[in-house]
């Protein structure tokens, strides 16, 4: 229970070092978004690519040879999807959510905090990370693609064209 043998701690060193260095390789031709979070699909794949890459250290059922084939084939869908998405409406609509505008004026907007599904604390939370004391001073919080939530502060909006982009803005 405590060990069996050197065999999978020595596999473990070299599938993980071999991995390591063929992912940095893999993740320098892909480029930075390969692990940015921007929508679900990209987080997705970076929860599956640390999947495969841990289980192919700790497992003797998965070779290095496929892991390391299936996050290349992850990391292709994702190039594919990240191209075909800038030009098809229809599949962006299926890949990405839309952002939602939960505060707008300082004034929180239940349909918008609804439909991302965040309540009141999570509203307060987002202002106190932003070092914000109180609503009034927020023109925008949203609920971004990746979930995560942004707040534009009053004296921060500027012209508002980041805003004005959203269609949940208009």
């Amino acid at each position: 229970m405590w060990f069996d043998s050197w065999f999978p701690i020595i596999r473990a060193l070299a599938v993980g070092t071999a991995s390591y260095v063929t992912l940095l390789f893999f993740l320098r031709i892909a480029g930075a978004r390969s692990l940015a979070k921007l929508n679900a699909f990209d987080f997705l794949v970076t929860v599956a690519i640390g999947s495969i890459l841990s289980t192919a250290m700790v497992t003797k059922d998965l070779s290095y040879a496929t892991g390391i084939v299936a996050i290349a084939i992850l990391l292709t869908l994702q190039y594919v999807v990240a191209k075909v998405i800038r030009h098809s409406t229809a599949l962006r609509e299926i890949v990405t959510a839309d952002a939602i505008v939960v505060v707008r004026d300082g004034v929180m907007l239940d349909a918008g905090m609804k439909k991302a599904r965040v309540g009141t604390a999570d509203i307060y939370q987002a202002a106190r990370s932003a070092g914000r004391g109180d609503l009034s001073q927020i023109a925008a919080m949203i609920v971004e693609t990746d979930g995560t939530i942004s707040v534009i502060t009053t004296d921060a909006v500027g012209s508002g064209e980041a805003l004005t982009a959203m269609d949940a803005w208009k």
